[in-house]
């Protein structure tokens, strides 16, 4: 495409136009990697701040996505991740054909704040432990997940999933071998910078707040957790059968 300078058209509108009918005829498939802002200039014969102002509409519209220190890449579908009696990452992912990994970012015991006390049924201020994970499609940061876990019964915890990248099999050392979901709680909200930078997206793209409670097979609660899900990349779906 050959731009209309003169044409009442702002010149980076244009490029907007050509990009988006280059994705809809797939000369950039979904999840593919687009020209640099220098290749892009260089194609329509601009500066690269006319070839930014245009990618960024692009962004906004939600028809392509930066990863920092990667690139600029042709939105995908979102993954549907299932969320029911028996949530699992890993099974999830599995279930859509796709290969999973969980990060532990951090861990720490401390006191127990009313609100992580009441989800837990615990005293307020006792002991819990807390883990910060971040979770992996294909080696892409899908969500960040703060849990908290009794300390009196979870004591190391998180070492265990640094190790084994899975809560459900540090669980398991635990003695706990099948656990239920008891409660889901679901927002939509703005990214803090942190959680932004670890999902490679801008703090303007909202992101799905899952707050869970999971149960023993007793029907105590042992995991309260918050994840942060790249509402890009996810597409939270509720069967109650599962």
């Amino acid at each position: 495409m050959s731009l209309e300078r003169g044409s009442g058209v702002a010149v980076w509108r244009q490029i907007e136009s050509a990009l988006t009918e280059d994705i809809r005829q797939q000369v950039f498939a979904a999840g593919e990697r687009l020209p640099n802002e220098s290749e892009l200039a260089e194609r329509f014969g601009v500066n690269r701040h006319t070839v930014r102002r245009a990618l960024g509409v692009l962004e906004r519209g939600g028809l392509i996505r930066v990863e920092q220190g990667r690139g600029t890449f042709v939105q995908d579908y979102a993954i549907d991740y299932t969320i029911g009696k028996r949530t699992r990452f890993s099974q999830n992912l599995e279930n859509v054909g796709l290969a999973s990994s969980m990060e532990l970012l951090r861990a720490a015991e401390l006191p127990a704040t009313p609100e992580v006390a009441k989800a837990l049924g615990l005293r307020r201020g006792a002991k819990v432990v807390q883990i910060v994970t971040v979770g992996r499609a294909e080696g892409r940061p899908i969500n960040i997940s703060t849990s908290h876990f009794p300390a009196a019964r979870f004591a190391g915890i998180g070492e265990r999933v640094r190790e084994l990248g899975s809560i459900t099999r540090a669980l398991a050392e635990f003695g706990v071998d099948d656990y239920t979901r008891g409660a889901t709680k679901v927002t939509a909200r703005l990214p803090d910078n942190e959680t932004a930078r670890l999902l490679s997206q801008p703090r303007t793209r909202p992101v799905l707040q899952v707050e869970s409670i999971n149960l023993d097979a007793a029907g105590a609660p042992l995991q309260y957790s918050e994840a942060s899900f790249s509402g890009d990349w996810v597409q939270l779906v509720f069967d109650p059968g599962q």
